[in-house]
């Protein structure tokens, strides 16, 4: 097995797209780990701890660096591969004329197209804040994909931003849906008038998700970053979005998605909604909902509580949960009475461990909440565990989960042989940019799973749900039978799932 490294200079391309070629070169025979990435310090750094990359590397943040270890003509195929993605001839359908060259700047992009008037940035953190600023600038909304920026220059992007009349979604944005254009990793959804402002972007797709399966629609999913709801930044894109949906005749009731703001921010947001003169549904996962009190404040306690209220503020009447139904579901044996939570998403693993830490013992994570308690070892798990594998710690060298399963697919493996696992608990996450056939990679490793426990002696119930819509690129309906004749029971929310898998533990013969 050898390593190596192949620089390409002054060859920037997009993150999305990076993570979907890293994919594709693990798909190849004799790869074991491939990385494509832009080298800048923070990716540098990575791959040294990850040990896919070793010593000094001449190489900046504007260069494309693809680090691979892999069998001798393995490595030489990855290559090729490589060459192939960044070489491809126009479609037919594109014609034989001449070819507009791509813009290489903000001010061609707008001569391109004068009447846009929001700027996606998805360069390296290093970048992303100085690219930002040209855009607000230049009078555009900015969407901040890129992640690794300083929270000092988030504030003053923010700053100037507010200053001006203009939305900051992010750094670390990941998901949007504006003016019915889905931006990031989100979903197809109908359009509407709910309208939402999140730091979570797995929690912004899966309330509009499910809005769209209740029958309701999105008017506009505003994405805020992270770090937005933290004393430092203080809401800024948050309490921006708000009074935004506010005077907007299209939406007609608002939903507000974060992990528990710091209190004097909270406060503000809070004080702030009351005025919006519009039902606004508040899920501050968890947020003591008694916490969360005003005129036409509604909490909510889970991501599908605020759907559900969101729906029926707007319909006007209570809206009642969805109830897929669920088959038998196996006798386990004496001993087998953990959970194991594989995620990859981080706020559905979050909400999930707070859940689960109310009602069973002995819960860890290597994002603990609540009555949780921090995993020693985030390879191992210990009692009942829930893991975010959308973690920096297990994307170093990676692709993100939602785009490359094959970390998730071994870790459930892994699980399925503990002779004390009841329950394995899933996310399945469709859209923009997640994988493109995710139950037809993770179906036949539950096949597996289910079929060795079984040759054990034992039984096994996997459990989980579907992030997606209809209309989203993989098809919700398909990717949920694919699943279901793999033997997985699906709920119709992460909350359920995470209840369920509580339920199954807590009666499991111990």
């Amino acid at each position: 097995m050898a390593r190596l490294a192949r620089i390409t200079r002054n060859f920037y391309r997009d993150s999305v797209e990076l993570m979907q070629l890293s994919a594709r070169l693990l798909a190849l025979p004799g790869v074991r780990r491939a990385s494509a990435v832009m080298a800048s310090p923070a990716n540098l750094a990575l791959l040294r701890e990850a040990e896919l990359l070793a010593g000094e590397v001449d190489a900046g943040p504007n260069d494309l660096l693809i680090a691979l270890e892999a069998e001798e003509g393995a490595a030489a195929a990855a290559l090729a591969e490589v060459d192939r993605a960044f070489n491809q001839a126009p479609s037919a359908g594109q014609g034989g004329g001449r070819r507009q060259m791509p813009p290489r700047s903000l001010e061609m992009a707008l001569e391109t197209a004068p009447a846009a008037n929001l700027a996606l940035i998805s360069t390296p953190g290093d970048y992303a804040a100085a690219e930002a600023m040209k855009a607000l600038r230049l009078g555009l909304h900015v969407m901040i994909f890129s992640d690794n920026v300083p929270v000092a220059e988030e504030i003053v992007l923010k700053r100037y931003a507010a200053a001006h009349d203009l939305l900051v979604m992010g750094p670390d944005c990941g998901t949007a849906i504006i003016a019915g254009v889905p931006l990031g990793f989100a979903n197809v959804v109908r359009r509407g008038d709910i309208g939402l402002v999140a730091a979570s972007g797995t929690g912004l797709q899966q309330v509009t998700c499910l809005i769209d399966r209740l029958g309701g629609g999105i008017s506009q999913a505003i994405g805020t970053g992270g770090h937005d709801l933290s004393r430092e930044v203080g809401g800024t894109t948050m309490l921006h979005g708000l009074a935004a949906l506010a005077t907007d005749p299209q939406t007609r009731v608002i939903v507000l998605i974060s992990k528990p703001p710091a209190p004097e921010v909270a406060a503000q947001v809070l004080d702030r909604a009351c005025t919006a003169g519009k039902p606004v549904i508040v899920n501050f996962v968890g947020a003591d909902p008694q916490t969360i009190a005003g005129d036409r404040l509604i909490p909510a306690r889970t991501l599908e509580d605020a759907a559900l209220l969101a729906v029926g503020a707007a319909a006007g009447r209570p809206c009642p949960p969805i109830d897929d139904g669920l088959p038998e579901l196996p006798r386990l044996a004496p001993g087998q009475c953990h959970v194991r939570g594989l995620y990859s998403g981080g706020t559905f693993c979050y909400e999930a461990t707070l859940l689960l830490a109310a009602s069973l013992p002995d819960v860890h994570s290597n994002t603990p909440v609540g009555a949780a308690r921090p995993l020693a070892d985030v390879w191992q798990s210990r009692g009942h565990t829930l893991v975010d594998l959308g973690d920096d710690v297990f994307t170093r060298g990676r692709p993100h989960p939602m785009i490359d399963p094959r970390l998730r697919l071994e870790r459930l493996a892994e699980e399925a042989r503990d002779p004390t696992t009841a329950v394995i608990l899933l996310d399945i996450v469709l859209g923009f940019g997640a994988h493109a056939d995710p139950a037809g990679v993770i179906a036949p490793a539950i096949e597996a799973a289910i079929a060795g426990a079984r040759a054990a002696g034992r039984q096994l119930a996997v459990v989980g749900f579907v992030c997606g819509t209809a209309a989203d690129p993989q098809n919700l309906a398909r990717q949920q039978a694919r699943l279901r004749e793999a033997g997985m029971a699906l709920t119709a929310s992460n909350a359920q799932a995470a209840l369920l898998a509580g339920r199954i533990a807590a009666t499991a013969g111990g």
